[in-house]
């Protein structure tokens, strides 16, 4: 999805890290520190370090970040940071590709008022999954409408949020406050 516009507008940019996944500055943190609205999927896991374990939050998708602010100013970071780059429409000419402000909004506030969530990449959700549509009423996410994930042997109950073209989150939702449509 890109919204055509000019430098001086504000959108959700879709960029890429090219940084290795033990990079002690990945582009996310760097560009927070900057004073950047950043958004990146995160997740925990379990890792050994000096005979610990210990759980730590990675990105879902290594190289895949959202930046909210307007192209006049990263720009500048873009070009001096060869690792970060933006991701481009196919058909256009150096025109990035950008999230509208409601749907990177929604999809930030499922994932942050959730307790339980899983990640797909766009390929990895068959029809199957969302059959029926349902409404949320009540908790957190009052008044969501999407579709029930549904996946095989499970009993929790999840609601499918997606970006259009980048990830899916199936945010586990309260048997009690689904509604069928």
């Amino acid at each position: 999805m890109a919204l055509k516009g000019d430098d001086t507008t504000v959108h959700w940019f879709v960029m890429r890290d090219l940084k290795r996944s033990n990079a002690l500055l990945p582009a996310y943190k760097m560009l927070s520190e900057q004073g950047f609205e950043v958004f990146t999927p995160m997740k925990w896991v379990l890792t050994t370090r000096q005979g610990k374990r210990e759980r730590k939050r990675v990105p879902v998708m290594q190289d895949l970040l959202f930046v909210h602010d307007k192209r006049q100013h990263i720009d500048p970071i873009e070009r001096k940071t060869p690792t970060l780059q933006y991701r481009f429409l196919r058909n256009g000419y150096c025109e990035p590709m950008t999230v509208r402000d409601s749907d990177m909004e929604r999809f930030i506030y499922a994932i942050h008022h959730a307790e339980s969530v899983k990640y797909y990449r766009p390929e990895e959700i068959t029809p199957a999954m969302h059959r029926r549509r349902i409404r949320i009423v009540g908790g957190p996410l009052d008044n969501y409408e999407g579709t029930l994930a549904t996946v095989r042997g499970s009993k929790v109950k999840r609601l499918l949020v997606e970006l259009p073209g980048w990830i899916a989150a199936a945010v586990e939702v309260n048997p009690d406050y689904i509604q069928l449509l």
